[in-house]
C-alpha cells in the first residue's frame, strides 16, 4: 500500500496486539516509527534496540508527546488508564489506533468519543479477527443470502490461563475478562450477522486458579438482537496446558434457511436447505486492522471497522460487563 505522504507513527505500551501494528510496517514505506513509549525502560530497549532504523525510546507519554511531530499514535499498554493515555494523544490532535478495550467505563468512552469528534480525528481499536479469513467468509454467507435471517448466535473463546502479568490480577487495571476478551467475539457476532444487540444479562466468577486474583476465569453473555433472536457467548480461561494451541474461538450463525459455523478443528462449515453439511474452502483474503485504518485515514476508503463500529462494540461491551457486575439485565 502507498500513501500519499510520509506518515510519523508511535507505539505506545508494548502490552497488547502490538504486532499488528508493527508487523504491517515492512508493506508500509509511507510509514516510519519514529518513537516508543513504555514506563519499563530495560523492557524497550530489549524490544527495540536492534531494530533499523532505531525509534527513539521514551519512558514518560507527556515528555515523548512534547517532544515528537506525529501523526499517528498506536497505544496499547495495560487495560487501567488506557483512555488517559488516548486522551492525550488525541489532545495533540493525532489520529489514534488502540488496543482494546478503549474505556473501561461509560465516562472514559464519552469522554473519548467527544475529544475525536471536537478534534475531527480519526479512531480505530485493534479488533483483527474481523480481518482473519473464516469470520470474513462468514459474513459473506450471509450477506449472500445462503443461511437467510439470523435469529441465533453462539460463540465461544476459551484460552489457557498461563502466567499473568500483575496488572491482569487487579480488576482497577484489567477491566474484567468481559471487556478484555469478550469484545472480540462481541464485534464478529454483529459482524458477520449484520444483526444489532439490544440487551443483555452476564454472570462471570473465577473458581479456582488463585494466581490469577481478580481475573474471572469463566463468563457467560446473553444477548437479545434487533429481530427477536438470541445471541451466547461463553468464555473460560479453563483450556488445559496439553492443548495443542492457546485458544479455541468458535462462532455458529443460525439462520431461517440454514446453519453456518467456524472452529478452528473444522473450519467454515455449511449446510442449507439446499446443500448438505460441507466445508468452505473458497475464503476471502485476510486483511490488516491497521492497514484498514490507514486508508480510511490518507486514502479516504470506508473503513471496514468504522468509528461507529468501535463505539457501539465498545458500548455493547461496557453493557455486557455492567449487567455481570449488577447481576440484572441491561439495555443497550
Amino acid at each position: 500500500m502507498r500513501l500519499p505522504r510520509k506518515v510519523r507513527l508511535a507505539l505506545i505500551g508494548l502490552e497488547g496486539h502490538t504486532g499488528e501494528i508493527l508487523g504491517p510496517l515492512p508493506r508500509l514505506p509511507e510509514v516510519e516509527l519514529v518513537a516508543v513509549c513504555d514506563p519499563d525502560g530495560a523492557r524497550l530497549e530489549r524490544a527495540f534496540a536492534q531494530r533499523q532504523p532505531a525509534p527513539r525510546r521514551y519512558t514518560d507519554l507527556e515528555r515523548l508527546l512534547e517532544a515528537e511531530s506525529l501523526d499517528v499514535a498506536a497505544v496499547c499498554g495495560p487495560n487501567g488508564g488506557r483512555a488517559g493515555r488516548i486522551l492525550a494523544c488525541l489532545k495533540r490532535k493525532l489520529h489514534v489506533i488502540a488496543e482494546k478495550p478503549i474505556a473501561l467505563t461509560r465516562a472514559e468512552l464519552a469522554e473519548i468519543r467527544a475529544a475525536v469528534a471536537t478534534g475531527n480525528l480519526r479512531l480505530s481499536m485493534l479488533l483483527p479477527m474481523r480481518f482473519a479469513s473464516p469470520f470474513l467468509a462468514l459474513r459473506r454467507i450471509v450477506e449472500t443470502g445462503q443461511i437467510g435471517e439470523v435469529i441465533q448466535i453462539a460463540s465461544q473463546k476459551s484460552y489457557k490461563a498461563g502466567e499473568r502479568p500483575e496488572w491482569m490480577r487487579r480488576r482497577a487495571t484489567f477491566g474484567g475478562t468481559i471487556p478484555w476478551i469478550g469484545i472480540h467475539m462481541i464485534d464478529l457476532m454483529r459482524f458477520t450477522s449484520g444483526r444489532e444487540f439490544r440487551e443483555v444479562f452476564s454472570l462471570k466468577a473465577r473458581i479456582g486458579f488463585p494466581q490469577l486474583g481478580e481475573m474471572e476465569n469463566v463468563t457467560g453473555s446473553l444477548f437479545a438482537l434487533d429481530n427477536g433472536g438470541i445471541a451466547m457467548l461463553r468464555m473460560d480461561y479453563l483450556r488445559p496446558e496439553t492443548a495443542p494451541t492457546h485458544g479455541d474461538d468458535r462462532l455458529r450463525l443460525a439462520g431461517l434457511e440454514g446453519i453456518a459455523e467456524y472452529q478452528p478443528a473444522t473450519g467454515v462449515t455449511l449446510m442449507t436447505g439446499k446443500r448438505s453439511p460441507h466445508v468452505v474452502t473458497d475464503l476471502p483474503e485476510p486483511g490488516s486492522v491497521f492497514i484498514d485504518f490507514l486508508e480510511s485515514v490518507y486514502l479516504g476508503k470506508p473503513a471496514t471497522l468504522s468509528m461507529d463500529d468501535v463505539f457501539r462494540v465498545s458500548e455493547i461491551t461496557l453493557a455486557a460487563e455492567e449487567a455481570a457486575v449488577e447481576r440484572r439485565i441491561v439495555q443497550i
